[in-house]
């Protein structure tokens, strides 16, 4: 049985590189075995030692000094260099004998789903066999309009990189009770989404978000949320689940 990738997508601070250590940890727990690889080539420091580094191959402080760039330049560079290099990690990331790869992407979340090497990547990874897991943060999407920006974002994701997605509410340990039943509400009813974007406002941003609801419900597109958390545990069991649906038609591993 091929081993599944599991992309942790987001924007910065959501909490990528957190729950991919935590999940990894569950992952142990449970007697199966998972890989880390890191994919931001700009981080300075991780939590935790990952198994594949695309930093032992590209580096941005190398690409500054070597090309003359500067950091943002750096970054976008660095993106195209990693598709360059993508065969040569994919053989060091086969040379594990593992159930789960488990990527930590950029922090700037365009640099990896808005370029077309990001396509080269997951292709070359063995696209049949991954998923993304996108993260809200709940800063954000803890209001209506903030939960539409959130759901729109993602949507871009899904069609830039057309593999099974599932959405996570990261650090949901930080929302209160009231918030996550709220937010649950919005992910499985979208007119109680819409009541909700009533209440808060009648402004053109509301109305963008209206319009861009009826379109998801136009094409069935909605989704649950699920909320998780790396310092609580919470949701780890239903990432397993919605993966192990998503790419093995809910059969659990031996």
């Amino acid at each position: 049985m091929a081993a599944k990738n599991l992309y942790f997508v987001g924007t910065a601070g959501c909490g990528k590189s957190t729950l991919t250590y935590a999940f990894q940890l569950w992952m142990q727990e449970q007697g199966f075995d998972a890989i880390t690889v890191n994919l931001d080539p700009g981080v300075e420091e991780l939590m935790y030692s990952p198994d594949v580094d695309v930093r032992d191959w590209v580096e941005i402080e190398d690409i500054m000094k070597e090309y003359g760039l500067g950091p943002n330049g750096a970054q976008i560079a660095a993106a195209d260099m990693m598709a360059l290099n993508i065969k040569e990690i994919s053989e060091v990331i086969a040379g594990f004998d593992t159930d789960y790869v488990l990527i930590d992407t950029p922090g700037q979340l365009e640099l990896f789903t808005f370029r077309q090497s990001s396509r080269v990547i997951v292709e070359e990874l063995g696209i049949d066999d991954s998923a993304l897991a996108f993260l809200f943060d709940p800063s954000v999407a803890r209001t209506p309009n903030g939960y539409v920006s959130s759901l729109m974002l993602a949507a871009t994701v899904h069609f830039r990189l057309p593999v099974p997605m599932l959405l996570l509410m990261a650090k949901a340990d930080m929302l209160k009770d009231s918030d996550k039943e709220l937010i649950d509400s919005w992910s499985r009813d979208h007119y109680a989404l819409f009541s909700s974007l009533m209440d808060e406002s009648r402004d053109a941003q509301t109305a963008v978000s209206m319009e861009f609801l009826q379109a998801l419900e136009s094409v069935g597109a909605g989704r649950a949320v699920v909320p998780v958390s790396a310092d609580s545990g919470e949701g780890m069991q239903d990432i397993y689940s919605a993966v192990q649906m998503s790419l093995e038609g809910g059969e659990d591993l031996e």
